[in-house]
């Protein structure tokens, strides 16, 4: 994948009913273009398909990890567009103090998990990270 893909799935991510042709002004590229990769990245498996988002307390058979992230230098927008095109990234928050990253990770299991954290932290860019599985909440928002 590279940076086009990542972008274009950071679109999709952010809401899956976007237009093709919106996609394709967004990211200055053809509607053309824009098929082939959303085609290409359903043959490839890195898109299984169209969903909904729940709120957070509704889906409890994934399980959620934190994992707060160092960037190097200023790569932190080049980092940011990485993490938004990652299917297993459900949240990205800006963070100040020893970390500048909180990505919110859901996974079906601890097996997937363990390949995005391998995953994640081989992206140029990071220096460290430090990865929290969610136990359990006390208070919904």
């Amino acid at each position: 994948m590279d940076t086009l893909d990542q972008n274009l799935l950071g679109l999709l991510r952010a809401d899956a009913r976007t237009s093709v042709a919106t996609l394709a002004k967004k990211l200055d590229v053809s509607r053309g273009t824009i098929d082939n990769r959303i085609q290409k990245l359903e043959e490839r498996g890195i898109i299984l398909g169209y969903t909904v988002r729940l709120r957070p307390e509704v889906e409890t058979e994934d399980i959620v990890a934190w994992m707060s992230i160092a960037v190097e230098g200023h790569e932190t927008r080049k980092i940011v567009n990485l993490l938004m095109g990652e299917p297993s990234v459900a949240g990205l928050h800006d963070t100040n103090g020893r970390w500048d990253l909180l990505a919110e990770l859901r996974v079906p299991t601890i097996d997937q998990l363990s390949e995005v954290l391998d995953r994640l932290r081989t992206l140029k860019g990071i220096a460290a990270t430090e990865t929290s599985i969610h136990l359990k909440t006390f208070k919904a928002l």
